[in-house]
């Protein structure tokens, strides 16, 4: 194994593999660099001496510049070296791209859920959808009947913890409980023996829809929209308290802009206008039973790869993220492309410093002016508020080695690939061109994830180095960890390990392509991610101008 990688020719740092103490000459070029302190994994050291106001350069681009004078073999860190990225412009040239071969998949199909508008869903979901955080607590009470009646009530665990720990309390044996451990289940999901073909009943709640902006309320109204017109989604039960901003008006109107000829059934309760909340409820569970029973005649089919549509996630990044995962994944969707699918990248502000890259790369110039239109209004909105991309880093990313936004997003960028971009989305805005998308949301990991899924993605490849334990309610979040410790240490959370790629045991390309056969295994019900199996169902709109 190398002990560390120049990542780009142009590069004046290297990025160390492993730990190296402080005095380990590495051989580079034909001369020796001596480290000047200890490097730790996925940290930097300069190649050669610079000087206070010099750049730094990685993946080929500017990530930051010096701070003070540092030497050849030092580390960089926060103290020493600070934000700073390439302006960008117009789009120029053209963008010619030679797709990779995809012989082996041609004939290949997914068992999927072909909807009536042509989409297809990987999975087959009833969804219950409050139009306000009022209506929560309702939500709430049809949940806890539907996953206990229909058998998707999630293993009691925990419960069975907390009855053991009161009996062992109640005997007066506190030693008992100093040393009690809980057995896991491998499997959180009780199976569902009503309905054969029905994936689960899946419910939204968040805490808006009044009380702030009428455009949060429109916005949330749209991604709702996009949730029940997704592929993975039968048909949906909405409750609504009546006097909110979001009006069911608006949400239908919000599915009719999606597609005209919407048929899916969505059954709509308003409590101002019903005689009681139980009768509302008893009512609102009766016919989403019924609908139920017709959802329950859709069986999975098979379906070319072409339906397939992947969210690009990243969260809880570390220093490998942008050597091992994000290009493993980036080489993911460049295969699912060439197949014909669509995939998405967002998190905006994860995309400071390489702007003029994806400029560059869209197919036209209208669709470029829209990115560069929406990167400067969300730059601009962050400032306002006293932020800006240059804050995004977290103080997990600093910790492995992302000091700047701009080395963080030279890294995320690589969930991408090199395929040429077909279109630019703004929130809530879904896809409708096969190829790379990109859409503006929040560098938020739930945020992100919710929008991706709100715009059409049926299956959601998430890297992390940290570990993040997320997923969505209604697609599978196939889990990637971008270094093998991580993936030994938290095995419940992390579906595929791509620290092969660091250890050098595979390629970017070989690793891309065992993504690709896990999401065709996904998509077709015969894996369930380990955010499903954890029911990790995470949803949050988000409110524009707040979050990075």
């Amino acid at each position: 194994m190398n002990t560390f990688l120049q990542i780009h020719p142009d590069d004046n740092v290297l990025v160390a593999l492993q730990d190296l103490p402080q005095g380990t000459e590495v051989g580079f070029n034909g001369s020796t660099i001596t480290l000047l302190k200890e490097v730790p994994a996925k940290h930097k050291f300069m190649i050669t001496d610079i000087q206070t106001g010099d750049p730094i350069t990685m993946y080929g681009v500017l990530v930051g510049k010096a701070n003070a004078p540092i030497l050849k073999g030092e580390l960089i860190t926060t103290v020493n070296i600070q934000h700073d990225a390439n302006a960008f412009h117009e789009k120029e040239g053209s963008i010619e791209w030679q797709k990779p071969d995809v012989s082996k998949w041609k004939n290949r199909t997914f068992m999927g859920y072909p909807r009536k508008d042509g989409q297809v869903g990987t999975r087959n979901y009833w969804l219950v959808i409050p139009m306000v955080f009022c209506e929560n607590r309702n939500v709430s009470v049809i949940k806890t009947a539907f996953e206990k009646g229909l058998g998707f009530a999630p293993t009691e665990v925990y419960n069975d913890q907390v009855q053991d720990l009161v009996s062992l309390y109640k005997s007066g044996d506190l030693n008992a409980i100093k040393t009690y451990k809980a057995t896991p289940v491998t499997d959180n999901t009780k199976r569902n023996t009503v309905f054969s073909n029905i994936d689960g009943v899946k419910f939204l709640m968040h805490e808006g829809g009044c009380g702030g902006t009428r455009q949060d309320s429109d916005a949330l109204c749209a991604l709702l929209a996009g949730y029940i017109h997704h592929p993975n989604v039968a048909g949906a039960t909405v409750l609504s308290l009546g006097c909110q901003h979001a009006q069911v008006s608006i949400l239908k109107d919000a599915l009719q802009k999606l597609n005209p000829a919407f048929d899916k059934p969505v059954l709509v309760f308003e409590q101002q206008k019903s005689s009681s909340e139980f009768d509302m409820l008893s009512d609102a569970i009766r016919d989403t039973f019924l609908a139920l029973i017709e959802a329950d005649k859709q069986p999975r089919q098979p379906s070319p790869l072409s339906k397939l549509v992947i969210g690009l996630e990243c969260g809880g990044s570390d220093g490998f993220s942008g050597i091992s995962a994000n290009p493993a994944v980036g080489h993911t969707s460049d295969l699912i492309v060439a197949l014909g699918g669509a995939s998405i990248l967002s998190e905006f502000p994860e995309l400071c410093g390489v702007e003029q890259e994806l400029i560059n790369r869209c197919v036209e110039k209208d669709t470029s002016d829209k990115f560069i239109r929406i990167m400067r209004a969300y730059e601009s909105q962050a400032e306002s508020v006293g932020s800006g991309f240059y804050m995004n880093p977290s103080p997990g990313n600093i910790k492995d080695g992302l000091i700047t936004d701009a080395i963080k997003s030279a890294g995320a960028a690589k969930k991408g690939g090199i395929s040429p971009v077909v279109d630019v989305l703004d929130y809530t805005e879904y896809v409708t061109k096969p190829g790379l998308n990109l859409l503006c949301t929040p560098g938020n990991d739930v945020e992100s994830t919710s929008a991706e899924v709100g715009s059409g993605a049926n299956v959601v490849l998430f890297t992390t180095g940290l570990g993040t334990p997320t997923g969505n309610p209604i697609a599978p979040v196939v889990k990637l960890a971008t270094n093998t410790k991580l993936a030994k240490r938290m095995p419940d959370i992390i579906d595929i390990n791509t620290g092969t790629i660091i250890s050098g045991e595979k390629s970017i390309e070989e690793m891309g392509e065992e993504i690709l056969e896990y999401v065709i295994r996904t998509a077709s019900g015969e894996v369930k991610t380990k955010a499903e199996l954890l029911n990790q169902d995470d949803f949050i709109p988000w409110k524009r101008g707040v979050s990075l």
